[in-house]
């Protein structure tokens, strides 16, 4: 595939398919939705999926160029799978029924299952296993840049959540777990050089694999606002984590010799933490060990349900300290590929154990009778003691205590992560940000070769499975990404190596005067010299509306032939800075092609 138009190449606005929006769309979310739409590079098809217009697919391309480049650079082959793919594999690895909803299936006229693939882990494992039988064979990388579907419940922010998008995948194959680190280090430096070039800013930080398995998992994240992904940072060390992957450092055991002994007290009308903070503080007989009780000595036992990927509905029980709330998304990476949904007033009815507003552990509600799994944070530990629901409405216990008066199923990290939480390497402050998945890189290990019977012989003869790495890079999502880094209040601003041309070439002058036949000349001159041009050469468009539209678009370099061409001078503007220079004409191109 051409990168786009290539080295002197003009592109005439008079007869590009172009038409710039002066308003909104109205669906648009974000800010990379909003000006790709209005400056005319893409077009809403269907809900989730885009039509590419000219200026759009040449700065498409060029993403994906990049990402091509650094691919081969580093070593690693270019392959390229069918996105319509048979069924058979992915009952194989589980995950025709783990992904759910969110696969597109569709049977043949003949009644055969097929899917659009939301990923290509299970066939480029059977590509190896079909091609490769011996350790010599290996280390492997080999890569495709494919189209994706996912069947997005609620598709939105244009490019940067949609059914259909494109991905760079890239798997290793490898004869041992040293091997699979060697070509987990290649590929995260290689992301490093291409997200350089892409002018990205990035975080990379500890991520779950989620769905696709495995051990190691980062993300690369761009620190900008609108992403759907929740990141924390130290401001003392370089620990950075997805806060679905963020570990609680977990404090020591307590001794349980000497301590009180649990006891159910009175609490009316105390269905909420903060009701039931005040009502302890107001009586003086329920004694705080710290002289006046918080929302942090209450345990709270939040009951959700779990949807598994058959169907099956499944209640689970959360518990954690009062003055946190439990994080949804975080539970669900825990707990995928079941989804969570709500435990609803028909599901307390089928549980009489359990009372809304009073719901607490042990014997008490969530173990035996109840049958209800029960799964508490990393900072309830033997020895600490609680305050929590009694399962009588309007009593609470004081003084419960973990691995004396209950236990608990496991440990689950799903409270929310805030601001100032404790680093768990280095103890330092944690802070928040938001940021858009722009790269995930995972060891996935054996879990699809062990799936499907990928194996090779080592020196000794013997048949050992391989071990396997994945990693992805959103090549269409990598479009609203620069575009959302590098916007600014006039329109897009798109880095030169990205950007659909080199120049943007304005005429500003009425029609008659000097101005077309310079703009000609000069454009002319860009072209030999090797410059992409766009070229504003429209008729019965006012300078106003040009300018605003070169504005809009967000080619680096703009130049006017105005009314200075009468002494030989045309503006040159740089978009990012807005810095504006009155230059002869004759020194033009020089300027541009050394920017270039």
């Amino acid at each position: 595939m051409s990168s786009g138009p290539s080295a002197g190449a003009v592109l005439r606005m008079s007869k590009l398919f172009l038409r710039t929006l002066r308003d909104d769309p109205n669906d648009a979310e974000v800010p990379s939705h909003r000006l790709l739409v209005r400056a005319g590079y893409i077009r809403r098809a269907a809900p989730g999926g885009f039509t590419w217009l000219p200026l759009g697919w040449i700065v498409y391309r060029n993403v994906e160029r990049i990402v091509r480049e650094e691919m081969d650079a580093a070593g690693f082959q270019e392959v390229h799978f069918p996105a319509l793919l048979p069924k058979e594999p992915y009952e194989a690895s589980n995950r025709w029924t783990d992904y759910g909803d969110n696969l597109f299936r569709l049977q043949d006229r003949h009644g055969n299952d097929f899917l659009l693939a939301p990923t290509h882990e299970e066939m480029f494992t059977l590509l190896v296993k079909g091609l490769y039988s011996s350790y010599r064979d290996l280390p492997l990388s080999i890569y495709q840049i494919q189209t994706k579907y996912r069947d997005e419940a609620r598709p939105r922010a244009g490019l940067l959540r949609g059914r259909e998008f494109v991905m760079k995948d890239s798997y290793s194959f490898d004869i041992d777990d040293a091997g699979l680190q060697r070509s987990y280090d290649r590929h995260r430096e290689a992301y490093i050089t291409l997200f350089d070039r892409l002018h990205l800013p990035y975080v990379i930080v500890s991520a779950m694999s989620g769905a696709m398995g495995g051990s190691a998992s980062e993300e690369f994240l761009a620190p900008i606002d609108v992403g759907e992904d929740t990141f924390v940072r130290c401001t003392a060390c370089d620990y950075a984590a997805n806060t679905e992957a963020v570990r609680v450092p977990v404090p020591a055991a307590i001794p349980l010799d000497g301590l009180p002994a649990a006891q159910v007290v009175d609490t009316p009308n105390t269905p909420t933490i903060q009701t039931l903070v005040d009502h302890l503080n107001a009586h003086p007989e329920f004694a705080s060990p710290s002289g006046e009780w918080t929302a942090a000595d209450t345990m709270k036992n939040v009951i959700v349900k779990l949807r598994h990927p058959d169907g099956t509905l499944e209640p689970l029980a959360v518990g954690v300290p009062g003055d946190r709330e439990v994080d949804l998304k975080r539970l669900e990476a825990q707990v995928g590929p079941a989804e969570i949904v709500p435990f609803d007033e028909t599901d307390f009815k089928s549980h009489p154990t359990l009372v809304k507003g009073y719901i607490g552990p042990g014997t008490l509600g969530l173990e035996g009778s109840s049958g209800i799994r029960f799964l508490i944070d990393p900072r309830i530990v033997v020895g600490t003691r609680w305050v929590t629901g009694a399962n009588q409405p309007g009593k609470h216990v004081i003084d419960l205590t973990y691995g004396r008066d209950f236990t608990a199923d496991g440990v689950v990290e799903a409270a929310e992560v805030r601001a100032g939480d404790v680093c768990p390497d280095c103890g330092g402050a944690l802070e928040i940000a938001r940021g858009i998945e722009i790269g995930h890189i995972f060891q996935l290990g054996r879990k699809y070769a062990e799936a499907l019977g990928l194996q090779v012989t080592d020196e000794h003869g013997k048949l050992v499975t391989v071990t396997m790495g994945s990693y992805g890079v959103g090549v269409s999502r990598a479009v609203a990404a620069i575009a959302e880094a590098s916007f600014d209040g006039l329109g897009l601003c798109w880095p030169r190596e990205i950007a659909p041309a080199d120049v943007h070439l304005v005429i500003a002058g009425k029609e008659g005067g000097p101005q077309r036949p310079a703009a000609e000349a000069l454009c002319a001159e860009l072209s030999a010299a090797g410059l992409r041009v766009l070229f504003d050469d429209r008729e019965g468009v006012s300078p106003g509306v040009r300018f605003k539209d070169a504005e809009l678009v967000g080619v680096p370099t703009i130049i006017v032939v105005g009314r200075g061409i009468d002494d030989g001078l045309v503006e040159v503007k740089d978009r990012a800075s807005g810095e504006r220079v009155d230059m002869p004409v004759g020194d033009v191109v020089a300027h541009v092609s050394a920017l270039v």
